[in-house]
């Protein structure tokens, strides 16, 4: 009788708290407790990235040295020649 009792707490308290998550995740991301409100807002948006006519490296766009019409990743590259 107390195995009964026992596996019927058990399957109480995990359908508690599948159906406590489950109601917590529909909720809003503002209105969660605990969440710093910051997570709440939007990402930045992605930068775009440029290819280093010298290298081949990948680089954000705002890190970008242009010369003679091309990009390059630093000042170092631009002044060498391309291969």
């Amino acid at each position: 009788m107390t195995r009964i009792l026992f596996w019927l707490a058990l399957i109480f308290l995990v359908i508690a708290a599948i159906r406590s998550k489950l109601k917590s995740a529909s909720r809003p991301p503002e209105q969660q407790p605990g969440r710093p409100r910051a997570a709440a807002e939007a990402p930045p948006q992605a930068e775009a990235m440029l290819c280093c006519a010298h290298c081949g490296v990948h680089y954000p766009a705002s890190e970008n040295v242009a010369s003679d019409g091309r990009n390059y990743c630093s000042s170092a590259h631009a002044g060498l020649p391309a291969p």
